[in-house]
């Protein structure tokens, strides 16, 4: 038996208390277990109440108190949320942990997980961890806020900061319940008062620096100090940390990474997906009883083999095996495949006197989403027209199977009339019928150095070395298939355009991968298999329609692209709450003009309860010249149809990494890095 609380205080040292949700198994207050929590702006009470259902009730009755815990600033939580991943929300989390190891339910130990946000906050409570925490699991989060984030990629603006930033101001906007009080609604209006817009810091910190080192574990990876298990899928930018943690602390990080995008893996997709629950079941047991040894007996990773799929908006389930293995550095060899007269090959020879990047904003129509919010859809389609418009480097059709483990990384000799160029490269799979299919992604900002922070001074004029990094991955290009490294100046409508069209020039290079050059091994022992959970649902999807993308050309030349997530919703029967939202979104570029870039997000919140219907909308639209970016953002809270707040903001913010900057070109003989 489990016993639910539906709503519990959670006091922290400054007086601000946050709002949790209990399952405690009822023998616990006899004999106490450990606890284990999640800790998210989700909104418990509504906002991802189903979500909770599938994963709290199962370790509950598996001899653990669970808790779902709303941040400071969310939900029920007292507080204000000015941004994400404060010293406030850590310093929360770690007060969490002290809480839940007093209870006299719990017997001292405490173990932390979540998705996303829930999961890289995980990470960041494991450097330098409580006493208490024992072991945490982080799913689809980031080691690594400034590279692998909903921000930025090798120093380039993604446009998925701006969805975000229409998107956190609205979750944060929405009413308390009354589990708050009788004032939840002066509550309400005073969060409206100090509502913060953190799109205003994610698009000014252009470059890498103390802004995003703060709550990146990568660069504290010698202070993680407990066992992590670290979940991600290839189709989300986030699995490059689980590869990544793993070969910084091989003593103490384990990971999965299998097909999906941004999801629990019981829901992963493209499939096929796993038993989550299960397999967090079997890290727990381990970890939080006693009488655990101190190595769980898994491989370092377990990741799914990828291999070529038909390119297509949406793929069920990938091609592909799982297998096991090390640390990415084990059993791999790093080949370099130089870049010489348009073709990649395995040994070195004669360099042609370097080739041009062409400058076409069409390139990256074909790139797809990052999948960070789990859309459904948006894998990258055939690379074919991305790559016509694109400088290409092939090899020839390969012998024999070529896997490649871990992170591949171009070192090219770079040539630019400007210190602020963009660069984009495609690492594509090429079919024997000609089809291909993106692999992998990477961009790079030229005027940034090659640790992604500003340097002292711009870049010089004259050709200059440097080094782009791929995310991790595990991939088998088949017998006869072709490796094709693609290099652009764009990828719209993913990245946000450099505001010239910068003359960019490849002198010479490698493409150095990471063969695996042993046999791949199986599993020892499978994955566990998804389990519908709970098996009794206390909601029902009362709408949904799936997500409808769009691309059109106007008379004028422009594109127009986009995709409308039509509105959706559940209704909770035990709580009476009906919670829906619904988004748009629309870029518009003309290919000759990148100045005309324009996104413009619109997300739409509905929360219809027992006492009233509270609808929160916020539109965002970014906009930028030279020397500038402009955001414009409203959000309007509405209650039974009546006006409760209305937010606006309009900003411009200096490009200091991405304006123009015009440099002297020189002229420099071929070479390679």
């Amino acid at each position: 038996m489990v016993e639910v609380v539906e709503h519990a205080w959670v006091p922290m040292p400054d007086g601000v208390r946050l709002a949790a949700r209990l399952w405690i198994p009822s023998g616990a207050w006899a004999a106490p277990v450990p606890a284990i929590f999640e800790y998210i702006p989700y909104r418990k009470a509504d906002m991802v109440r189903a979500r909770d259902e599938r994963n709290h009730p199962f370790f509950a009755a598996h001899g653990y108190a669970s808790a779902r815990i709303d941040m400071r600033g969310s939900g029920d939580s007292e507080g204000h949320m000015p941004d994400m991943y404060t010293e406030d929300e850590l310093s929360d989390a770690r007060a969490v942990i002290d809480w839940l190891a007093a209870q006299p339910w719990c017997d001292g130990r405490v173990g932390m997980f979540g998705t996303s946000w829930g999961g890289t906050a995980s990470l960041q409570a494991s450097v330098d961890a409580p006493g208490a925490l024992a072991a945490v699991i982080a799913v689809c989060a980031t080691h690594d806020r400034y590279e692998d984030d909903i921000h930025h990629k090798g120093g380039c603006l993604l446009t998925d900061t701006f969805e975000w930033g229409a998107t956190l101001p609205a979750i944060l906007a929405l009413p308390p319940t009354h589990n708050v009080g009788e004032d939840w609604r002066d509550r309400w209006e005073e969060r409206l008062r100090s509502l913060a817009f953190p799109l205003e810091d994610w698009v000014r910190e252009e470059a890498r620096g103390a802004y995003w080192r703060w709550g990146s574990v990568i660069h504290d990876a010698g202070r993680l100090s407990c066992p992590i298990l670290a979940v991600g899928g290839w189709s989300d930018a986030y699995s490059n940390s689980v590869m990544s943690l793993v070969g910084a602390r091989p003593d103490l990080v384990w990971g999965v990474v299998g097909p999906w995008g941004h999801h629990y893996p019981d829901q992963g997709h493209p499939g096929p997906a796993i038993g989550f629950q299960h397999l967090a079941l079997e890290w727990w047991d381990h970890w939080l009883r006693r009488t655990a040894p101190r190595d769980i007996g898994w491989p370092r990773l377990q990741v799914w083999l990828r291999e070529f799929d038909p390119p297509g908006d949406v793929i069920e389930t990938r091609n592909g095996r799982w297998i096991e293995a090390g640390p990415s550095d084990e059993g791999t060899h790093p080949q370099g495949w130089h870049l010489a007269e348009g073709s990649l090959r395995e040994e070195a020879g004669p360099d042609d006197a370097g080739r041009d990047v062409p400058h076409d904003l069409r390139i990256g129509l074909a790139s797809g989403d990052t999948g960070y919010f789990g859309r459904y859809g948006g894998l990258p389609l055939d690379q074919r027209e991305d790559d016509a418009r694109s400088l290409c480097f092939d090899s020839a059709p390969l012998d024999e199977d070529y896997v490649l483990f871990g992170e591949t990384e171009a070192l090219l000799v770079v040539a630019c009339d400007t210190a602020s160029g963009q660069l984009s490269l495609r690492l594509n799979d090429v079919a024997p019928d000609g089809t291909p299919a993106q692999v992998a992604l990477a961009m790079r900002n030229l005027h940034l150095d090659d640790m992604l922070d500003a340097p002292d001074a711009p870049p010089g004029p004259g050709p200059r070395s440097i080094r782009i990094a791929f995310p991790t991955a595990a991939y088998r290009f088949r017998a006869g298939h072709r490796i094709r490294l693609a290099i652009g100046s764009s990828c719209w409508p993913m990245v946000w355009p450099s505001p010239t069209a910068a003359s960019i020039r490849i002198e010479g290079g490698q493409l150095v991968l990471p063969r695996l050059v042993q046999r791949p091994r199986d599993l020892s022992r499978p994955l566990p298999s998804p389990v519908g959970l709970p098996a009794t649902k206390s909601w029902e999807v009362i709408e949904t329609r799936r997500l409808e993308r769009f691309s059109r050309h106007l008379d004028d030349g422009t594109l127009v692209s986009g995709w409308h997530q039509p509105y959706s919703a559940l209704r909770y029967e035990d709580t009476g709450v009906t919670f829906g939202y619904e988004t748009r979104a629309e870029h518009r570029l003309h290919p000759d003009a990148p100045l005309t870039a324009r996104s413009t997000f619109d997300h739409r919140i509905v929360c219809d309860r027992l006492d009233g219907k509270a609808l929160v909308g916020c539109r965002v639209t970014a906009i930028s010249t030279e020397t500038q970016f402009r955001l414009k953002g409203c959000l309007t809270a509405v209650w039974d149809g009546e006006l409760v707040s209305e937010r606006r903001w309009d900003i411009s913010l200096a490009r200091r990494h991405s304006a123009k900057r015009r440099v002297e070109q020189r002229p420099c003989a071929p070479g390679t890095v």
